[in-house]
């Protein structure tokens, strides 16, 4: 059996971030999946990547500036009756209960443990498989 192939959206305003994120996920998160990324520094680049591509799963940086991966987040949900699995990467741990509330699917925490990372992006792809 192949592997299958998911696009990951990495969002951070930082390319050193979004360097970090995805080199914490691999191209090889778990047996069975591969995993290619698409990039976006801004809200609008994010909305375009998601309209544009089938978008497996964001990971969103919710320390960006000026738009946080919180408001992204909540804003595609919102919007989207078809909105990709979500993983906000928070610098507290605290902060948990805000990406409740943007209807996150899952957390990390800043820095980036790579084992956790693949694990959780690897959980959030099985669970967030087409049918």
């Amino acid at each position: 059996m192949s592997d299958r192939l998911c696009t990951v959206l990495l969002y951070s305003d930082d390319p050193q971030v979004r360097d970090r994120m995805r080199l914490a996920v691999g191209t090889r998160p778990a047996p069975g999946l591969r995993v290619e990324f698409v990039d976006a520094s801004d809200y609008a680049g994010c909305v375009r990547l998601v309209d544009e591509y089938e978008i497996d799963l964001m990971l969103l940086d919710g320390e960006a500036s000026p738009g946080g991966g919180l408001g992204i987040a909540r804003q595609i949900k919102d919007d989207r009756d078809d909105a990709p699995p979500t993983c906000l990467v928070i610098a507290r741990a605290a902060d948990r209960w805000l990406a409740a509330y943007a209807e996150v699917d899952a957390t990390l925490v800043h820095p980036l443990d790579p084992v956790t990372t693949g694990a959780t992006v690897a959980e959030l792809l099985r669970s967030h498989a087409p049918a």
